[in-house]
Order: structure tokens, then C-alpha cells, then sequence
């Protein structure tokens, strides 16, 4: 395997090289490749973050990682249909993070909830064609980061513009990435294709359904940050109901994991070292193979940026607090929705089998 190609293997898959190596020549070169690694990503998203920082104000950071996060996954995944109609899905989805958030954040909490359950389904509808490549991790993560560290004015303009760019590195990437891609389906396929009984479209509906409701749910109890909550309902409910519970259990458990250690690292290191501890849980996430441990070192950047609001204790309890219900909530709403889902099945099946004994002619 050459020098680029175990650039591009992830996490899980350099671990498992190195361990499955046994010259010990080998096992040190796969090491320092995987360290490497590991630091190049972490100072190219620091260098995409500061550049829309400087160009476009620390308020418009949030952009930066929309756009870095858009750009990793669209290397890789497609959208199922011809290359030239993906670029359209792209323009589609850029479209929603730039108007949806700002929308949502002008109006009330049920008006809101209405516009949040149009553009997530439209998200998924565009992005998330491919479960297994779980797009929605990207696309929805950007809408509720842009939802929740909302702009207005000049700040907001600027927003757009580096959206817009962002959207044109993105289809420029994707194009040469993609444009080999054999497919036939067009754009209007995804449409055509949405099917309410789809194991894929209930899917959509409930993730849809849960993290619009959970933000709404924050909105009228005038909590803050409720794009938490919908972070983490996205998180824990995932296209296979069966896997929710694992999931949920490691959401809330590594979210209190990860608050003890930002405890930690608040209380021991200097406040001038208080800057990058967001950085050092990104070191983390880039060492971390498995969801779990990323989810913990994911609340270090959280934590740093909320504890200048909220104090370090407001912020963590906020934190543990929001987690935890959430995954609860979204297991209950998965479990709930399967139900009545279910239910309606069966009614159907039984209703199909009365017509046909009513409407067929029967033998003497």
C-alpha cells in the first residue's frame, strides 16, 4: 500500500493495518503514516476554520466547518444519481443552509418547527440516498450549527458569500471526484422514488420528525441551545431501529465521559491554555476509531465555546443534561413511531384482504 493510500484510510482501517502487520519495520512506518495523518487533517480543518474566520469575521466560523465537513464527505460519496443532476443536489442543499436557519431563527417556536420539518426532509431527500454513507451526519449537522450560531445584517451577507463559495468547491470537487459515476437516475428520481411503506423514507420521516420536535420541545422551554438537542436526536436515531439503543446508550454515557475530562482539563491547565482545548479533543476525535470516544472528545469543543456563555459547571450540566434526554427521547419517539408505523401496516394488509373477499368472485 503506497504513502496516499493509507492517507485515505480511515480511522478504523489504519488501526486495523497496523495491527495486522507483524514485521515490526512495517508496523513503525504504518504508525508514523497514521500520526501523520491524523495532524494533517486536524491543521488543514484549523487552516479552513481560520481562513473563513479571517475573511468573513469569528462569527461566521461556523461556516468554515460547514463547508470543510461538506468537502471530506463529497470527496467520497454520491448521491445515486448522474454526476451533472448531483450538482444539483449540492445547489439544493447549499440553498437550505442558507436560507433555512436564518428563517427559523425569525420566527415563533411552532413556525420554526414547521420550517425546520421542510428543509431537514428535503436534506435528506437530496443528501442521504445512500444510508450507509450517513450523509445526514454532514448536511443536517451544518444546518443546526448555522441554526445555532445564527447572524443578521453584514455578518449574515457574508454568511451567504462564503456558502456560495463554499457550494462552488464543493461541485468543482465532487464533479472530478464523481464524474465517472455509471448512474442513470436523475435528480427528479429521488422524488419520484419517495415512498412512505420504504424502510429508507420512515427513515427520513422519523429523523425528520424527532429533531424538529426536540428543538421545538427547547424552544418553548426557552432552554438554550436547542441545537443540541437536534445533534444528538440525529445522532442516535439511525436508519436501523435495532441500532438506536446501542447507540443512544453510547451517546449519553461518552457525552458525561467527555464533560468529566473537560472538567479536567479545565481545572488543571492555565486559562491562557483554555483556547485549544477544542483543538486537543479534535486530536482526540482523529485518534478515536469508534463513535463512542469521538462522541466524548466531540464535547470538548462544545463545552469550550459554551462555557464563556454559561460558566464551566452551567455548561456542563447544560451539556450532560441535553444529551442524555435527548437519546432517551429519541428512543422512545423511534420506538413509538415504529409502532404506530406497524399498526398502520398491518390495518392495511387486513383491509386489503376484506376487499378481496368482498370484490372476487367466489365459487358455488
Amino acid at each position: 500500500m503506497t504513502f496516499y493510500q493509507e492517507l485515505q484510510l480511515s480511522s478504523t482501517g489504519s488501526k486495523q493495518l497496523i495491527k495486522s502487520t507483524t514485521e515490526k519495520k512495517e508496523k513503525i512506518r504504518h504508525i508514523l503514516i497514521y500520526n501523520f495523518k491524523v495532524y494533517l487533517v486536524m491543521a488543514f480543518c484549523v487552516a479552513v476554520v481560520s481562513l473563513y474566520s479571517k475573511l468573513l469575521g469569528t462569527e461566521n466560523s461556523v461556516v468554515g466547518v460547514t463547508v470543510l465537513l461538506a468537502v471530506l464527505v463529497l470527496r467520497q460519496a454520491d448521491f445515486g444519481i448522474k454526476t451533472t443532476h448531483g450538482l444539483g443536489c449540492i445547489a439544493g442543499i447549499f440553498a437550505i443552509l442558507i436560507m433555512g436557519p436564518r428563517m427559523t431563527n425569525m420566527l415563533s417556536p411552532i413556525a420554526a418547527f414547521v420550517v425546520n420539518i421542510v428543509c431537514i426532509m428535503l436534506l435528506m431527500i437530496l443528501g442521504c440516498h445512500n444510508v450507509i454513507m450517513y450523509n445526514h451526519s454532514t448536511f443536517v449537522l451544518g444546518y443546526l450549527l448555522l441554526q445555532g450560531y445564527d447572524v443578521t445584517g453584514q455578518a449574515y451577507i457574508l454568511r451567504v458569500i462564503g456558502l456560495l463559495v463554499g457550494m462552488g468547491i464543493c461541485m468543482v470537487i465532487f464533479y472530478c471526484k464523481q464524474k465517472n459515476r455509471p448512474y442513470r437516475r436523475s435528480f427528479l428520481d429521488l422524488f419520484r422514488e419517495f415512498d412512505i411503506t420504504s424502510l429508507r423514507n420512515r427513515w427520513y420521516i422519523k429523523l425528520t420528525f424527532i429533531v424538529s420536535s426536540a428543538m421545538l420541545i427547547m424552544s418553548l422551554l426557552n432552554l438554550p441551545r436547542a441545537m443540541w438537542a437536534g445533534i444528538s436526536c440525529m445522532s442516535v436515531c439511525l436508519p436501523f431501529a435495532n441500532d438506536c439503543t446501542e447507540r443512544a446508550g453510547k451517546r449519553g454515557l461518552f457525552n458525561i465521559v467527555g464533560c468529566l475530562l473537560f472538567i479536567g482539563l479545565y481545572t488543571f491547565l492555565p486559562t491562557s491554555m483554555y483556547p485549544y482545548i477544542g483543538m486537543i479533543g479534535g486530536i482526540g476525535v482523529g485518534y478515536s476509531a469508534g463513535y463512542a470516544w469521538q462522541t466524548a472528545f466531540n464535547t470538548f469543543g462544545a463545552l469550550s465555546i459554551a462555557s464563556g456563555l454559561f460558566g464551566m459547571h452551567g455548561a456542563v450540566l447544560l451539556r450532560m443534561g441535553v444529551n442524555v434526554c435527548s437519546a432517551c427521547y429519541t428512543l422512545v419517539c423511534v420506538k413509538f413511531l415504529d409502532w404506530i408505523s406497524n399498526y398502520a401496516g398491518s390495518w392495511r394488509r387486513v383491509t386489503a384482504v376484506s376487499y378481496t373477499h368482498l370484490t372476487l368472485p367466489t365459487k358455488a
